[in-house]
């Protein structure tokens, strides 16, 4: 090998990424000692920006297009290297690639229920599952919060940061989007545009866009969804208490059925508070009947005086029991509670 061989191996005349690997979001030029030849050309292809860094500190910053390596080119460069307007010698410089491409179908997800606020649940367990898309906007600032010099930054070592912001922002973009969340099911895209809303502000400070967000399933842990059913159950019949009582003995029945077959210990206790739901909604269907005919007050009060106290006091109980577990809000409880004391006067 001849000395001007040698010599020109240390001087690298065209600087260029041609990402050969999927995934990789910034790429150090491999200098390895090298100089970059004055007058160089520096090529950066569409979705993609190249950074000058002098001396740890970001210099130059380029977008798409082709340039070549002059004082003009780089004025940043030439501030911090005191380069005087003859200057046109092999400089040192560490030059770092950035993808600027949309970085798509990124999932986010709940390893673990989420707690929020619900206007009609109150708090509310959450599970929420979905995908995201992002890409860079600003290298600079990518470069010095995230990247710095590794010779390689990769979508997959950003993944779990990136996942955490948009988990941190489920709380507000629930309470942001003003949707409750009975209706969540049914409004994923404004939910999922509340919590673009929500996280991009993160995302922007660590030199990145949101692009775009999308939910595909958002549910409740099983034993409130148990509730949530019966919620449901009770908005159907509303404050009409036979439908009530005719509610909460259908809601027995199974129950009932099972113990009965299973021969448990269980069996009398379901019974008694089967047999108070059909007591109690049989007279109450006998009031309205009454009622309808023209006989309302003194059929009312006939019906009230065949209601035993101790199956008043069951379907008291039981009503308690639905209140405990946010079924029946404290005005409701208070409110069929009062209609049934009545019953015993």
């Amino acid at each position: 090998m001849g000395l001007m061989d040698f010599i020109k191996k240390q001087f690298i005349d065209v600087l260029e990424w041609t990402e050969s690997a999927d995934g990789v979001l910034a790429w150090r030029y491999p200098m390895a000692g090298n100089e970059i030849q004055y007058g160089g050309s520096l090529t950066v292809r569409e979705s993609q920006m190249a950074v000058f860094v002098n001396e740890g500190k970001v210099a130059d910053v380029f977008g798409p297009g082709m340039y070549k390596l002059t004082t003009q080119t780089l004025p940043v460069l030439t501030y911090l290297k005191n380069w005087d307007k003859l200057f046109q010698s092999p400089f040192k410089s560490d030059v770092y690639f950035f993808s600027t491409r949309q970085q798509i179908d990124q999932r986010w997800g709940t390893t673990q229920p989420v707690t929020i606020r619900d206007k009609d649940f109150g708090a509310v367990r959450l599970r929420a599952f979905g995908n995201y898309s992002y890409r860079i906007v600003d290298p600079k600032l990518f470069h010095t919060e995230i990247s710095g010099t590794r010779d390689t930054y990769t979508v997959n070592d950003l993944d779990g940061q990136l996942r955490g912001l948009m988990l941190q922002h489920i709380s507000d973009a629930v309470a942001s989007s003003g949707v409750a969340f009975l209706d969540l099911a049914a409004n994923q895209i404004e939910f999922a545009k509340a919590l673009q809303e929500a996280t991009a502000p993160s995302f922007a400070a660590l030199g990145l866009k949101l692009e775009g967000v999308t939910m595909q399933s958002v549910s409740l842990p099983e034993e409130l969804q148990k509730i949530l059913d019966q919620k449901i159950g009770m908005g159907m019949v509303g404050n009409d208490m036979g439908k009530f009582m005719q509610y909460q003995t259908a809601q027995s029945i199974p129950k009932f059925a099972e113990g009965a077959g299973s021969g448990g210990g269980g069996v009398a206790g379901d019974a008694m508070g089967l047999g108070a739901g059909v007591a109690l909604g049989q007279v109450l269907a006998g009031q309205l009947a009454s009622g309808l005919q023209g006989g309302g007050q003194q059929a009312a009060a006939a019906a009230a005086a065949a209601i035993r106290p101790d199956e008043v006091m069951a379907t008291i109980e039981k009503l308690a029991d639905l209140k405990g577990k946010g079924i029946l809000t404290q005005e409701e409880f208070d409110a069929k509670k009062a209609e049934l004391l009545k019953k015993l006067v």
